[in-house]
Formats: structure tokens, C-alpha cells, sequence
């Protein structure tokens, strides 16, 4: 009995690592695939990310952006100071309150959303996934980063 708890205890452990290491390289071949076709765009993989936050809601502050994206100030600014240099941009102080800081898009910015619209169907393609398996994906990933964010 005991043979069979430490069998299935290993074999818990390795699924455990089996998924961080699927999710890993996962994560790392979809940015590969999004670097490859996002250099029509002229944007990272990070950049365009900011990008799509930006074209659900413009305005928003920084901090906004990075609780959405899970990106520190440390990253977030100079990816942020990239699109500003882009032209794609602008940060603004808050004149309510000057701490907070505000990015908007650009006319350039804003127009760059057409030319992004093909991306996410260029992606599912990539996948080898239909639209529904996609969004069982989303779900499960999404519920698994929920419970480990509350763990």
C-alpha cells in the first residue's frame, strides 16, 4: 500500500512539472510566432500587448496597464517609452492627481488597430486549434491563473 501512495505522489510531482513545462514552452513558442508576424507592425510581442490594452480602452493609467498585463513598472516604462519614441503614445500627468500618470494613444496609434485586426485569426491558425477548443483553452487558463493568484 505504501509503494502505490509514493508512485502516486511521483507520478503527481511529474504531472505537476509535465504542465509548467507545457505551459513554458507554450507560452515561448506563441511569442515566437507573434514576433515573426508582428514585424509588419513594427511592435513586440510586449509592445503589442499595451497595444490591445490600449485599443479596449484609451485612456488608461499606467498602473492600469501593468495590473492588466501582470507587468511591473520596471518593464512596463520603457516599453512605454518605446511607443512613445513610436509615436504610437503619449503619457500625460494626471491633473487631479500628479502622481498618476496617463497613456493615450496617438492618431497613429489608433490607426494601427486596422492593420493589427488580422492578428488574432493569423494566430488561431498557428495553433492548430478551432475557435471552440481555443476558448476551452482560454477558460482553463484563465481558472488556473485565478486559483494560483488566491493560493
Amino acid at each position: 500500500m505504501e509503494a502505490a501512495g509514493l508512485v502516486r505522489r511521483e507520478r503527481s510531482a511529474e504531472d505537476e512539472r509535465s504542465v509548467g513545462v507545457h505551459l513554458h514552452a507554450a507560452s515561448r513558442a506563441f511569442g515566437a510566432v507573434y514576433r515573426d508576424a508582428l514585424k509588419d507592425l513594427g511592435l513586440t510581442y510586449p509592445q503589442y500587448l499595451v497595444m490591445l490594452v490600449l485599443w479596449e480602452d484609451d485612456p488608461l493609467p499606467v498602473k492600469s496597464i501593468g495590473e492588466r498585463l501582470r507587468l511591473d513598472s520596471g518593464t512596463l516604462s520603457p516599453l512605454l517609452k518605446r511607443l512613445e519614441a513610436a509615436g504610437l503614445v503619449r503619457r500625460e500627468r494626471s491633473a487631479e492627481d500628479e502622481r498618476s500618470v496617463g497613456v493615450h494613444l496617438t492618431d497613429a496609434g489608433a490607426a494601427l488597430r486596422e492593420r493589427a485586426l488580422p492578428m488574432p485569426r493569423r494566430m488561431l491558425a498557428a495553433t492548430g486549434l478551432d475557435l471552440e477548443e481555443l476558448r476551452t483553452l482560454r477558460g482553463l487558463l484563465s481558472r488556473v491563473t485565478r486559483t494560483l493568484d488566491e493560493a
